[in-house]
């Protein structure tokens, strides 16, 4: 059996469907498949894993087991997402997000006229919430993971182009990157999806992590500012979009010393995600090279706090009322 032909049919049976079905009940259903799945895929260790090196608690604790079935429950709602997001008009998804905060970083990095690059991670949904840049007038150019076969990569790209966005893929040519850039425009790409298996090693959360870089060469070599991006899924399955202050750049010349003095700062800003909404990462590929060492908090029975204060648990428990 051919999966990449299966997954293409499901795609597209998805995306006859979903714009179909009320949201409210399209939300319920995807709940539940996210559920099921998460009982049933290989995926569900390597997920617990990567939450037991955020939370610093052992991959079977029960509040690690938690987070992993709501990033699965999260994962099944970002799909029935895609698959009605080109039947969606400007004001439904406008109204799909609660609020965004920080586009005067955009605005005044752009007003250098060099371009922005804009790292986001598998967070939140990044579909349907970054459509919104569209629709604020935003001229993006995102790099996508080219999926396989190509008719399943084209009809995925095309949901996603559907209001205004273009994304072209990561294992192709860049020179509309470059061009958008140029431009003075913006260019999405992830800082946690290490695609083409060139991801530098890195001490992430504390322990060894192997993540990509691009980000960083791509905002060094074409003197475009570099800026964070996150969304995050709201209880009532809107979202909150929020658009972090530009990363501080050392511009020496050596992109090495460069690299190695900026990526602290970028992990810094996504551990601190990570840490207080861990439930938003729906990330099914492992990222650390180590296996996860509980904390001290962990050997007690209890998780490390966020910067919010709360510990993921309590976060878990908010985000799923």
């Amino acid at each position: 059996m051919d999966w990449g032909e299966v997954s293409y049919y499901t795609y597209r049976l998805g995306g006859t469907l979903a714009p179909r079905v009320p949201p409210r009940l399209g939300y319920w259903l995807a709940d539940r498949v996210g559920a099921i799945v998460f009982r049933l895929s290989p995926k569900r260790a390597i997920v617990q894993e990567n939450i037991a090196h955020v939370t610093g608690l052992a991959p079977d604790a029960e509040t690690v087991r938690q987070i992993a079935r709501r990033i699965f429950c999260n994962q099944a709602k970002n799909y029935f997402d895609l698959f009605r997001v080109a039947a969606l008009g400007p004001q439904e998804i406008r109204a799909a997000i609660h609020e965004v905060r920080g586009l005067e970083h955009i605005d005044r990095a752009l007003a250098r006229g060099r371009g922005l690059v804009v790292a986001s991670a598998h967070f939140g949904n990044i579909d349907l919430a970054s459509q919104v840049l569209a629709l604020y007038n935003y001229r993006v150019t995102a790099l996508a993971e080219h999926l396989r076969p190509e008719r399943l990569f084209q009809y995925v790209r095309a949901q996603r182009e559907s209001h205004g966005l273009r994304f072209v893929p990561i294992d192709g040519s860049l020179r509309p990157v470059f061009r958008a850039l140029r431009a003075n425009e913006i260019v999405g790409t992830a800082l946690d999806r290490n695609v083409t298996d060139e991801g530098r090693l890195v001490e992430f959360l504390g322990s060894p992590a192997r993540l990509p870089d691009g980000h960083l060469k791509l905002a060094l070599h074409t003197g475009a500012a570099l800026i964070l991006c996150f969304s995050r899924r709201l209880a009532d399955n809107r979202f909150s979009v929020t658009v972090e202050p530009e990363i501080a750049l050392q511009r020496t010349g050596r992109q090495e010393d460069d690299i190695v003095a900026a990526m602290p700062q970028v992990l810094s800003v996504f551990g601190r995600y990570l840490r207080s909404y861990p439930e938003q990462w729906v990330y099914f590929q492992p990222v650390w090279v180590a296996p996860p060492r509980p904390s001290a908090a962990a050997t007690q029975g209890t998780a490390p706090t966020s910067g919010h204060g709360a510990s993921p648990s309590e976060n878990l428990q908010e985000n799923a009322r």
